[in-house]
């Protein structure tokens, strides 16, 4: 009864709001709340982490909610968060009751109050800002209090508004095309609003309660689901283009090698397709101003089939010619996500060495396809046992394996994956939520890579990427560089809650949900605190606000015994004459210590958390950072180790106050581009401590025999 009464008063609440401006409500579906409550009962029978779905996790799912809809704090009052008091301890019933109306009455006023913000935004733009006041602007608001009244709440955006006119203004836009760039981005925001669904709202509320419970226990709506498994198998069928929103036009921003779409030759980036039809003769959808991901399942389909595309060419004017392209669909594999290989070579002396990159963005595997008894199917581990080979015909001295923002993926392939590099033995091991002990070991793969090795991390290597450098590190068989790692030590697994349910059709959507702890087979485990690498980098990452420390729920730390394995090598002596070297060569190098520099500003501004809204004084700012990206390009000079790719990347991250959805396609690809070319300075840094280490085992063979599986 409370909680009708409670939605009641919402409603009441929304109805008066409505009158200035009327907005589609939203409410739950019958399958949504059906989920919900599916959801809860099988997290409360397997879940690791037994949490009662009672009072107490109710807070923690209304605090997790709002952080959801407004983390900075810049669309609701205080008076609102008063006006939800009573939400708090209802959020438990309202899944266990099958009614949903109370988390979608909370979203329906917070849509009224972005709407209410991104007007009064608009109605600023008419009147300009006076940029000679000293004031100042704070850009992050999440640990700050909820603005007390509409008044404070004005004051704040106004400054926000402030602060996008005066990035443009130091870009050298004119007032009229400012005026035109922030009422467009402002209108489309607005406009944004019309295309959110119940799935959106739904898929918020079920991750504020899921994350309540452990902070990688999350909820996959029907769609999120396909797209997991498409990121964990590398493949979907489909066109080959990657699709963008752009005015309005579902964009091709690029063409996949390979694909029917680059196959054909008639379509390009920034062709805007505006309509598609299913077969040689179905009708054409027109999908002007839909939402991106609604126009990629359209043209996604079966595997062999017609898709129909109307196009409206780069060139053409909105009123220009149009062509109707018919594409066979077909399976795309996405490269982009898979391991790849590249040779650095290090010059040391008169020595030159060549490393071995091989970069991995995730641990993937084509579960169904290797079920299937595909002998081709996808995986990691095969991918990377292939370069291998090639890297060995290329005669490298040594191997990086560059795991960075590598978040995990398949456990299977984190465990085959160390065998090729220490062969058969324990990898891992977990620990269930009954205190059961098992230990995952790689039985079948034979060794790759003998040779010299080092494991590039940082703050985003996480779970399996964190059991692969562990396990490198406790078998003493190469030296883990970077930073220190996430810190995720848990296992999670999917259960389709359509297939519980004896569903015929998709309607519930995934749980992904904590199962295990693991632990490395020193007995420690990665939880809280990661890997902790050999060699250390600095790092640009907040650890207060990336990483497992970063969530208040996250499990502790903890120890269990040791498994039964034999170290292959001992670093010990070997490491200490690394960190020398590496210390040494990075005292004279310009770049590193550049980056070291913008670090140490980067930190400043976190402290300060503030920016001038001076127009002086931004310009002194910005023209002090030009001044000393020009001293840092002519300090480096002709030097040849350099080739222009610093320079390339120094200039890259200038601030043209745009969004890239603003900017013209070639400029916006320019600059990505740019970005990848720049000089990646700590991958450099870690491919010379790996030439170090292929030096010191060379020159000493009994060096080399402690760290040979």
């Amino acid at each position: 009864m409370k909680n009708k009464l409670l939605w009641i008063l919402l409603a009441l609440a929304l109805s008066a709001l409505n009158t200035a401006q009327a907005i589609p409500q939203l409410e739950p579906l019958k399958q949504q709340a059906q989920a919900a409550l599916l959801s809860a009962k099988v997290l409360g029978h397997y879940s690791y982490k037994n949490v009662a779905l009672d009072d107490h996790l109710s807070s923690q799912i209304f605090d997790n909610y709002l952080k959801e809809l407004d983390g900075e704090k810049i669309f609701f009052l205080q008076s609102d968060i008063d006006h939800f008091a009573d939400a708090r301890t209802k959020l438990d019933d309202a899944i266990l009751d099958e009614n949903l109306s109370i988390p979608f009455g909370i979203y329906n006023l917070y849509q009224q109050r972005i709407t209410e913000r991104f007007t009064y935004a608009r109605s600023l733009l008419k009147k300009g800002f006076d940029f000679n006041k000293k004031e100042s602007y704070q850009y992050s608001r999440k640990d700050a209090p909820w603005p007390k009244s509409r008044e404070e709440l004005n004051d704040l955006w106004h400054k926000r508004v402030k602060n996008d006119w005066l990035r443009l203004k130091l870009a050298g836009k004119d007032k009229k095309s400012i005026v035109a760039t922030l009422d467009k981005r402002y209108a489309n925001t607005l406009d944004s609003l019309s295309k959110v669904n119940s799935e959106d709202i739904f898929q918020s509320f079920m991750n504020a309660y899921t994350m309540a419970i452990d902070p990688h226990t999350n909820y996959f709506g029907v769609r999120a689901s396909e797209e997991f498994d498409i990121s964990m198998k590398l493949s979907l069928v489909g066109i080959g283009a990657e699709l963008n929103d752009k005015d309005e036009y579902t964009t091709i921003k690029e063409l996949l090698a390979g694909g029917p779409a680059a196959l054909s030759g008639k379509l390009k980036a920034g062709d805007r397709i505006v309509g598609v039809g299913q077969g040689e003769n179905g009708p054409i959808t027109d999908i002007m101003g839909w939402r991106i991901d609604d126009a990629v399942a359209l043209i996604r389909g079966t595997e062999d089939s017609v898709v129909r595309l109307d196009v409206l060419p780069a060139e053409a004017g909105a009123d220009g010619k149009h062509k109707l392209i018919s594409l066979v669909r077909k399976k795309i594999t996405l490269e982009k996500q898979a391991a790849k290989k590249s040779i650095i070579e290090v010059k040391d002396g008169g020595v030159i060495r060549r490393i071995g990159v091989i970069s991995l963005p995730e641990f993937y595997q084509d579960f169904a396809a290797r079920q299937n008894g595909d002998k081709n199917f996808k995986s990691a581990t095969r991918d990377v046992s292939r370069l291998l080979t090639e890297l060995k015909k290329d005669k490298v001295d040594g191997v990086l394996v560059d795991l960075r923002n590598n978040g995990g993926g398949s456990l299977d392939e984190a465990i085959e994956l160390t065998g090729l590099f220490v062969g058969k033995g324990p990898v891992v091991q977990q620990r269930d939520s009954n205190g059961n002990i098992t230990v995952d070991s790689d039985s079948d793969t034979a060794a790759a890579w003998n040779g010299p090795l080092g494991v590039l991390i940082n703050r985003g290597s996480a779970s399996a990427s964190e059991i692969f450098a562990a396990a490198i590190q406790d078998y003493g068989r190469g030296v883990v560089i970077g930073e220190t790692s996430f810190g995720k030590g848990t296992v999670q697994t999917v259960a389709d809650l359509d297939q519980l349910a004896k569903n015929g059709k998709p309607e519930f959507g995934e749980v992904k949900m904590t199962i295990a702890q693991f632990f490395r087979i020193n007995g420690g485990t990665t939880q809280l605190r990661g890997v902790t690498p050999d060699i250390k980098f600095p790092s640009m990452i907040d650890t207060k606000d990336f990483g497992e420390s970063s969530f208040d729920n996250a499990l502790p730390w903890s120890q269990i015994k040791a498994a039964d394995y034999r170290p292959e090598g001992n670093l010990t002596t070997i490491v200490p004459m690394l960190i020398a070297s590496h210390d040494k060569r990075v005292s004279h190098d310009q770049d590193f210590r550049y980056l070291q520099e913008d670090i140490a500003e980067l930190n400043k501004i976190r402290r300060t958390n503030l920016i001038s809204l001076n127009e002086a004084d931004r310009r002194k700012e910005r023209d002090a950072q030009e001044s000393r990206e020009k001293s840092r390009d002519k300090s480096r000079g002709d030097n040849p180790s350099h080739n222009g790719s610093a320079k390339a990347g120094s200039h890259a991250f200038q601030d043209d106050g745009m969004l890239s959805s603003e900017r013209d396609l070639s400029a916006d690809l320019a600059i990505q581009n740019a970005n990848k070319d720049a000089k990646d300075i700590l991958l450099n840094e870690a491919a010379h401590v790996v030439s170090d280490e292929a030096g010191l085992l060379k020159a000493n063979p009994r060096l080399a025999d402690n760290i040979s599986p």
